[in-house]
């Protein structure tokens, strides 16, 4: 059994809008491991989200277009799966999602309780596959031993994300908790159907930065005690330090750069990683940004999307986009011209 729980290989995605066709993901790459977290780090708008909804398979299907390319999932290309059996037995149960907002993902007038066994009825673990594929999906399927079992499921997982009398949190409404409580709701129920892949959509963002350190750290220890894999978008690289086993950098709908989180951030080769971890702000340099402007991706810059802002870049750049070179063990750039010690020292 191969070590690579999820493999996207060349994924292009495209959207149709009123100003053109929008090239949101251009030949995509991304490899998480069996166990791994991996930080998918970019600018807003680079197409983290686009990336996540396609490996979920919940792009809209009035405008979005999946050109080409593959997302291998445990062996299968998600890509050339029954939607309706994707969605019955991958997605919910075998990859599951942790949205940014959880206040939204809530419905305001039913229970927290409601919700989360409304939830498990469709996508409990103790759901037989067989019995889903012969019947459907039946309200019968759900019988009172069942409900049992996932109720008992339920409340073992909130004691674990270390919410206090889950008994009486079930029969709350979504605005008698606070933030920090409605996150670790929406881990555990991430968790309940005992996935394989969590997706976690910069899920610290609205939570204040005490409130995130604890959500951090509780998410790194149930994926480790569960043996979950992670795929983890932020635009926060003191979050992708904190949690990730290695990181991902996009920008403007492409890859550039991925490395074990160590290396990332002590040796990062690609330019814009290398000004995206100067943008940090420093005690001794202040904040320094990036020149430029990102492109639009209705007509995006030739080759690596990047050239137009890189003092580095040459004719090869502006016409060809860069294949992956490989600079240390898991470490890969795009690059032509990948950032050497003493390039570094001239972006510094």
């Amino acid at each position: 059994m191969t070590t690579d729980l999820l493999r996207v290989r060349d994924l292009k995605v495209s959207f149709a809008t009123d100003g053109g066709t929008a090239r949101v993901l251009d030949n995509v790459n991304l490899t998480i491991g069996r166990g791994q977290i991996v930080g998918l780090v970019g600018e807003s708008g680079c197409g983290k989200t686009t990336l996540a909804r396609s490996i979920l398979g919940v792009l809209p299907t009035n405008s979005a277009r999946l050109d080409s390319g593959s997302i291998e999932f445990d062996g299968i290309d998600l890509l050339r799966v029954d939607p309706d059996t994707l969605a019955a037995t991958v997605r919910g149960r075998q990859i599951s999602f942790i949205p940014q907002d959880p206040f939204s993902s809530f419905n305001p007038v039913f229970t927290i309780g409601a919700q989360i066994m409304d939830l498990m009825k469709w996508k409990s673990p103790a759901l037989d596959d067989r019995a889903v594929r012969r019947h459907g999906w039946l309200p019968r399927l759900h019988g009172a031993r069942r409900r049992k079992a996932d109720l008992a499921r339920v409340l073992a997982l909130l004691r674990q994300v270390q919410l206090p009398e889950p008994e009486e949190i079930l029969r709350k409404y979504p605005h008698e908790v606070s933030g920090g409580q409605r996150q670790r709701l929406m881990i555990a129920m991430a968790l309940l159907p005992e996935p394989k892949l969590i997706i976690a959509d910069e899920p610290t963002t609205a939570l204040d930065v005490t409130i995130q350190a604890q959500i951090l750290k509780l998410l790194r220890g149930l994926a480790t005690d569960h043996g979950i894999s992670v795929l983890f978008t932020t635009h926060d690289l003191g979050t992708a330090w904190e949690i990730c086993d290695s990181v991902t950098v996009m920008y403007a709908g492409q890859e550039m750069e991925s490395a074990p989180g160590e290396g990332f951030f002590r040796r990062p080769s690609h330019p814009y990683t290398n000004r995206l971890l100067m943008s940090l702000p420093s005690r001794d340099s202040g904040i320094s940004g990036i020149p430029g402007d990102i492109p639009g991706l209705i007509n995006p810059p030739p080759g690596c999307r990047f050239h137009p802002r890189c003092e580095f870049a040459t004719e090869v750049c502006r016409q060809d986009r860069p294949a992956p070179t490989v600079v240390g063990a898991g470490h890969e750039v795009r690059c032509h011209h990948p950032v050497s010690e003493e390039r570094r020292h001239v972006l510094a």
